[in-house]
């Protein structure tokens, strides 16, 4: 009966994304809170891809990587904030059904390609501390643009199939989204037609794309603490820690808060907890990375410190030999 009665309804031209309703007389202030986070974040992303393409002693693999991640951490804020910001402004809360799905496919595409490069950038790492002697050996230029090549186009190529899946369906009856992004169980809510068989899909993909991702970060951390605690010396051993102590911090950050937000049952009763710590998933975290590989990186403050004194680097192109 009730997908009879969702039948029976028209089909919407567009979504309507709640956002924070329930606190409008906070709109300003999430504004101006969202405005500093999104200036933050893109200039603080730029300046690591500044940096890494800059200093000449920066052109190695860790910050070519890292490079990667800014430019990808900048994209997936820029897919999300700008229209937040639009919403909290203006009031207008309507999105176009196909503006909403564009914005979950580069989301969902952002994600997917994030997972993969920290598990590269942790390969990088193991291959540092664990092989140094065939370190330059492995990580060559060549080498380091298929990984890199290879992080975005799995999460883009992912994504493209679960859309691909989702245009055949129709929406209709309510189309209310109660989040301030586009999120893939919001939407699916939202359509008529049965959607057990992308939700299996959307599953079946999420761990064909992100489980491996994840155990080799897993299995990277594992050997180089394994190593680390076998050098004899205290200095040794914070010496090896502090190279990828930075990517330890953003991995944790990045895993935690997704399995925070996907083991919360989706319950009405949760869903406030579950804006906040999407907030802190799509929002923070890729303001709080380049303050991270900054402030705990030597290099990385040295070069600021330099450019703060207003020493040139000149500008040369990255080498592709990393």
């Amino acid at each position: 009966m009730a997908d009879t009665h969702r039948g029976n309804q028209t089909s919407s031209t567009e979504f309507i994304l709640l956002g924070f309703g329930d606190l409008p007389q906070m709109e300003i202030f999430l504004f101006l809170l969202f405005l500093l986070i999104y200036i933050v974040t893109v200039s603080g992303n730029i300046l690591i891809i500044a940096l890494a393409v800059a200093n000449r002693h920066l052109h190695t693999p860790m910050y070519f990587f890292l490079g990667n991640l800014s430019c990808l951490e900048t994209c997936y804020t820029s897919t999300i904030l700008p229209r937040v910001l639009a919403s909290l402004l203006t009031g207008d809360k309507t999105i176009s059904i196909s503006g909403c799905i564009t914005q979950y496919y580069f989301i969902g595409s952002f994600a997917g390609a994030e997972c993969y490069l920290l598990a590269v950038m942790s390969y990088d790492r193991f291959l540092a501390i664990c092989k140094p002697l065939h370190y330059a050996v492995f990580m060559n230029g060549r080498f380091c643009l298929q990984l890199a090549a290879g992080s975005w186009i799995n999460g883009f190529l992912a994504m493209t199939i679960v859309i691909v899946l989702m245009l055949q369906l129709s929406s209709c009856g309510p189309n209310e989204i109660d989040h301030f992004y586009c999120e893939s169980t919001e939407i699916l809510n939202l359509y008529c037609s049965d959607t057990n068989q992308i939700e299996l899909v959307i599953t079946f993909l999420a761990a064909i794309f992100t489980l491996p991702s994840f155990v080799l970060t897993v299995a990277s951390y594992v050997c180089i603490i394994t190593i680390i605690l076998r050098i004899p010396s205290t200095t040794g051993r914070q010496k090896a820690f502090s190279t990828c102590s930075s990517h330890l911090i953003v991995v944790t950050i990045f895993y935690g808060t997704i399995m925070i937000l996907y083991m919360l049952p989706k319950t009405n009763t949760l869903r406030a907890l579950n804006k906040v710590f999407s907030v802190f998933y799509t929002v923070l975290t890729p303001m709080a990375n380049p303050f991270i590989y900054s402030l705990r990186n030597t290099e990385v403050k040295e070069t600021i410190g330099k450019m703060s004194w207003g020493r040139h680097f000149p500008m040369e192109g990255v080498d592709l030999d990393c």
